[in-house]
């Protein structure tokens, strides 16, 4: 063995310590999180939301590109087909069933980008930890966005004169004069099951 071989097998975990002895007494910023919340990033990812049409209606058509683009198959979408007298969004088709599972999720947005409608977006929340399993799985009542002014929740019908592309192009700007929640049609479903 050589002078140089064996004096760095002596020096290396000297080094080492070295190393570590230099960060123990380094001043750092010590972050107070729960009390004080650190801004997020603009474009930062955290939890999922599901938007809705400046009416009220969905805008999740149920196609499950966003459940096939997951990596970590976190996601679990059912679709189901639009009557005319219970709307949930202005397409075919939406969005019966939808659910994220946080246990599995890694956040990395590619279900965002695979989504044709902007339907699925990320918000800046990032609190989700909790102490069940089964409280990890969001349901579509907990991600869909809620209510703000001028809209009214689905089902209902598509604005009058409208057809499913004036909501893409942007024309929809709210519910249409004298549209109603279609109370009967939900009670129906209850009583039915």
């Amino acid at each position: 063995m050589s002078d140089e071989s064996s004096e760095k097998s002596i020096l290396g975990p000297a080094a080492g310590f070295g190393v570590t002895f230099k960060a123990m007494f380094k001043k750092r910023l010590t972050e107070q999180y729960p009390e004080h919340k650190k801004p997020t990033a603009p474009r930062f990812h955290g939890r999922h939301q599901l938007n809705r049409h400046p009416d009220g209606l969905e805008k999740c058509v149920g196609c499950e590109l966003c459940a096939w683009a997951c990596p970590a198959d976190a996601i679990y979408v059912e679709g189901a087909d639009n009557r005319e007298e219970e709307r949930y969004s202005p397409g075919e088709r939406y969005g019966a069933v939808y659910q994220i599972n946080y246990a599995r999720c890694i956040l990395c947005g590619l279900c965002v980008e695979a989504c044709p409608t902007r339907a699925l977006t990320m918000t800046n929340e990032y609190e989700l930890a909790d102490s069940s399993r089964a409280d990890l799985i969001f349901t579509k009542e907990q991600l869909l966005v809620g209510l703000t002014e001028g809209m009214v929740d689905s089902p209902h019908s598509i604005f009058p004169g409208a057809d499913e592309g004036a909501y893409y192009r942007g024309e929809i700007t709210g519910a249409a004069p004298g549209t109603v929640q279609q109370e009967k049609h939900r009670h129906e479903k209850e009583v039915q099951s």
